[in-house]
């Protein structure tokens, strides 16, 4: 039987942010993951995430700007360019949003539509926009590998294709965890399992429902170059237009990422075909043509991803007895990711709980 301290479960992003903090602090880790690496299965590949600020929740805004330090120290560890600051504009932002922003001290900018025009000519504004110039973007793939990479440098050990089919409780600080082939012992376990977390704890923990979705973004060719776009968001007041919104950022070498959030048809996350629903798409390219003159809308390539969605769009960070669980993380948890390995890794070791914002099984 193999002993660690603590054995992760889930080799995503949040997993492996996990096993990152655990092995700078010293602690036996093993990461679990049930698929090859650079796997597209889950919500954590692909190159572009949206890094942003702008929340007008203070709690979220300090875990954002938590984030932004340890990426820095991830990229200064292993070299890797992850963050890249793009600047990042909001259109149809309520005011209450707006003052939520200047309460929570975001840096922003209000700009009239022609102005806003201006300076991104490849976005249609209607409405007044909002200018946060501490948006940027993400590499997701790149991300993941460089947190396995630097756990493994300092102890941890890194295992794909290692399906988790149980997890064992013995006591507040004995658990089992059971692979096809092997078995761990360990004081803590982290399932940071996302879409799967229903299934493998959810005897376990006590858990919010949980919503999984199949979401359906596409990469669409650029007529403005991919460097001269910022990341941007749009809402929408008439319930059901664009299915209430859309956001996007360039992938380099891709095109201009676009996508609904957090409307995708539900699904199971061992047995999605990976197919867009053909009304999303079909709205997607029309939201396309009308609001993004720095786009084709006829050249395009689909992307799939998962959300799993709690009711409150809240994360799931927490511990029960010996299990800690993340999950939740509802379309906006990437940009999040060190800090977030940072409150599991306190958990796993006894250290102080999140703020209750991020505990939605409490």
């Amino acid at each position: 039987m193999n002993s660690y301290d603590v054995v992760v479960v889930g080799g995503g992003a949040m997993g492996s942010a996990t096993a990152w903090q655990l092995a700078r602090r010293g602690a036996g880790v093993v990461l679990l993951e049930q698929y090859a690496a650079g796997h597209a299965n889950g919500a954590s590949h692909g190159a572009s995430r949206i890094f942003r600020l702008s929340y007008p929740d203070a709690a979220y805004v300090a875990l954002a700007r938590e984030a932004v330090g340890r990426w820095r120290e991830l990229e200064d560890a292993t070299g890797a360019h992850l963050l890249t600051t793009t600047g990042g504009v909001d259109q149809g932002t309520p005011p209450e949003l707006a003052a939520g922003y200047a309460a929570a001290g975001v840096p922003h900018e209000s700009l009239e539509p022609r102005a806003a025009a201006e300076r991104w000519p490849g976005i249609r504004f209607e409405t007044r926009a909002l200018y946060f110039p501490d948006s940027g973007r993400l590499h997701a793939d790149r991300a993941v590998a460089a947190l396995q990479d630097d756990a493994a440098a300092r102890g941890a050990v890194v295992r794909h294709s290692a399906r988790v089919t149980a997890i064992e409780v013995l006591g507040e600080d004995k658990v089992l965890v059971h692979t096809e082939g092997e078995t761990y012992s360990a004081r803590r376990v982290v399932a940071a399992v996302s879409a799967w977390a229903a299934k493998l704890v959810g005897g376990l923990v006590p858990l919010p429902p949980l919503r999984v979705t199949q979401e359906q973004p596409a990469h669409f060719a650029a007529r403005v170059p991919e460097a001269d776009w910022p990341s941007f968001g749009h809402r929408f007041a008439v319930p059901g237009r664009f299915y209430g919104g859309i956001y996007g950022l360039a992938t380099p070498g891709e095109g201009i990422k676009v996508g609904f959030h957090g409307v995708g048809p539900e699904v199971d996350p061992d047995r999605r075909d990976f197919t867009p629903e053909p009304g999303q798409l079909a709205a997607l390219r029309e939201y396309a043509r009308q609001w993004l003159p720095g786009v084709d809308p006829d050249v395009f390539a689909p992307i799939s991803c998962t959300y799993t969605t709690t009711p409150d769009s809240d994360f799931v960070l927490d511990r029960h007895g010996p299990v800690v669980v993340a999950t939740g993380f509802s379309g906006h948890g990437f940009k999040f990711t060190p800090a977030i390995g940072r409150v599991l890794a306190d958990l796993a070791l006894d250290g102080p709980r999140p703020d209750r914002r991020f505990a939605s099984t409490r």
